[in-house]
């Protein structure tokens, strides 16, 4: 593989501060791509651009301090980065969040709520926000990190296999839209929207506190992004809507 294969792609990531934000502003801008990390917490997102200029000799990327849940805020910067750099190829909504219970009686509406701003809220605002310049972008990429406690609840984790479950759907419509607007001669989407399902992460730091441990089903942070960074390897009309599983399904 082209070890820069991303070059001149412009690639925004939503929620850049977390495990899987930082291993994928590593991997993005290793790629070549122009990368723009967004997070609410401005010392956090100082600290993960810092650590990839010094790990990625020569990194295109900057930081943007974005409240998610401030529609006309996620509006104004995808207009913002469009204008800057001509165009906008990929965004990546990374934002996590989980809350769950014992039992499905002891769950709590609350949890709902701080999920349903934080991981439900923030992707419609992201994906309403970015949907037209991927659109016009030559192979514009959006995706979303889903679980499998989507496709298979368990008892305690109602509110969290909603939330996902509710961000997965809001995602298939968007994919809907790029068959449906697409400006590609041959009538084909030139951009895609997909969703990768995984049971948990593994960070290295995980790995390194318990080595002897199995973390049967999850998924390193670094096969993580090589998955997003691996986006634009495949077609956009095989890519789109599609469920892309890193964990057994």
């Amino acid at each position: 593989m082209n070890t820069r294969h991303l070059e001149g792609k412009v690639v925004a990531v939503a929620g850049a501060t977390g495990p899987a934000g930082r291993a994928t502003l590593r991997r993005l801008a290793a790629a070549g791509a122009t990368v723009i990390a967004a997070d609410i917490d401005a010392q956090n997102l100082e600290a993960a651009t810092d650590a990839v200029r010094r790990e990625v000799p020569g990194a295109r990327i900057s930081g943007q301090v974005i409240d998610l849940l401030d529609p006309q805020e996620v509006h104004d910067w995808a207009d913002h980065l469009e204008a800057e750099h001509g165009h906008v190829d990929g965004v990546f909504h990374l934002v996590g969040g989980w809350r769950g219970s014992k039992s499905f009686f002891e769950s709590r509406i609350d949890d709902w709520d701080f999920l349903h701003d934080r991981v439900v809220r923030t992707l419609q605002h992201t994906s309403l926000a970015f949907q037209p310049a991927l659109v016009r972008s030559q192979a514009g990429r959006y995706a979303m990190i889903s679980a499998s406690a989507a496709h298979k609840p368990t008892a305690g984790g109602a509110a969290y296999a909603a939330a996902k479950a509710a961000t997965e759907a809001w995602t298939l419509s968007m994919a809907d839209s790029f068959k449906k607007e697409t400006t590609a001669p041959d009538g084909e989407p030139t951009a895609a929207a997909a969703i990768l399902v995984i049971k948990a992460l593994l960070t290295p730091e995980m790995r390194a506190e318990k080595p002897e441990a199995k973390f049967t089903g999850y998924t390193e942070t670094a096969a993580l992004a090589d998955a997003l960074a691996g986006l634009w390897d495949r077609p956009a009309a095989e890519l789109n809507g599609q469920h892309l599983w890193l964990t057994a399904r």
